[in-house]
């Protein structure tokens, strides 16, 4: 079992940013010994079932559907994006135990209709887009201080999210371009996948990029893979954590890594203020209207500082922590960012 104690993804969690007063502007939600038969979901996904993908080629999802705003663009699908969704099993209770049952019509709703429709259908445009449904950790498990029990729930996460890229491999990439997205949880899970299965492996070669966003990447977490520092870099890291600007929670303190933060409307490392004519659009709850200029960025040492996003609206946003919209912010800027690695990964 994986020493989470030495894990980087791990540190600089004590709080996460599940701020419910986001959820109406941007979408997106987000013992000691084994736990009993009872307190785990008693299926495991197998994925040669499309009900167990909440994205996939071979079935209608939310991560087909485009912005209004962006209907006459030319689409194509040149690559392959694997998407692992963040925590949608924010419940306190945890009725379903420490993971969630990945047969909770509820849930699968609530991860669909946010993550998937706001988060994944961004890479629609160059990509077939497969999102594996897996038995993710209760928001708790991050609260749990070393439990036994919360470790083994990342455990079981992780190794349906290594099943379901296994599963894909061996069945629909036929050495197509790939690449890896997630956000929060799914974060975790990405930069353990990327360790395990890309870092000086083979299947490097197929790697485009990866934008694993909204937890803390750590440089030293890697040994071969690097952040990309320019728009068309493949076979790199994007990653970012978005707050507002001035503001820098007291746990960002505390970590003693550096962090990868790229800006996403320069796609550098450059810490200059970067104006709000460089954000080609965010999206908001109405998923069909693309908002320009929504904000400007500047990295500060961890973290990505954002001005205020724009909106009708916007003065009853108090929130300094951005968490949840660290795609929607950027939707149009992502979108087109993808487009630009891929060619460049074909023209190699």
């Amino acid at each position: 079992m994986t020493n989470y104690k030495s894990n980087y993804l791990l540190k600089g969690l004590p709080l996460l940013f599940y701020f419910i007063s986001l959820l109406n502007i941007f979408g997106c939600s987000f013992g000691k010994s084994l736990p009993s038969a009872t307190m785990l979901s008693a299926t495991e996904p197998i994925y040669n079932n499309l009900q167990f993908w909440a994205a996939h080629p071979g079935k209608t999802d939310p991560s087909d559907r485009v912005p209004q705003d962006l209907k006459n663009e030319i689409r194509d699908t040149l690559a392959d994006v694997f998407f692992i969704h963040p925590t949608t099993y924010t419940e306190g209770a945890r009725s379903m135990g420490w993971n969630a049952n990945i047969n909770d019509q509820k849930l699968n709703d609530k991860t669909d209709n946010t993550s998937i429709l706001y988060q994944a259908s961004v890479f629609n445009e160059y990509s077939r887009v497969f999102a594996p449904r897996y038995r993710q950790a209760n928001l708790k498990a991050f609260f749990a201080n070393g439990e036994d029990s919360a470790k083994i729930a990342l455990e079981i996460a992780y190794s349906d999210v290594k099943k379901a890229f296994q599963y894909y491999l061996d069945h629909f990439n036929n050495g197509r371009p790939i690449i890896i997205a997630s956000h929060s949880q799914g974060t975790l899970h990405a930069a353990r996948l990327l360790k395990d299965l890309f870092e000086n492996k083979p299947l490097y070669k197929q790697l485009v990029c990866a934008y694993i966003i909204g937890l803390p990447v750590f440089e030293n977490y890697f040994s071969g893979l690097k952040p990309c520092i320019t728009a068309s870099q493949t076979g790199c890291i994007v990653s970012w954590r978005t707050f507002l600007e001035g503001y820098q929670p007291a746990y960002i303190d505390k970590e003693k890594g550096k962090a990868i933060v790229i800006n996403p409307l320069t796609w550098t490392t450059d810490t200059l203020q970067v104006e709000a004519s460089l954000n080609e659009g965010g999206i908001l709850r109405n998923f069909d209207k693309v908002i320009p200029e929504m904000v400007s960025t500047q990295i500060h040492g961890n973290i990505l500082w954002s001005s205020k996003p724009r909106f009708f609206g916007s003065i009853f946003l108090k929130t300094k922590n951005y968490h949840i919209a660290d795609y929607n912010l950027f939707y149009k800027n992502i979108r087109e960012n993808t487009g630009v690695r891929i060619k460049a990964f074909l023209a190699k």
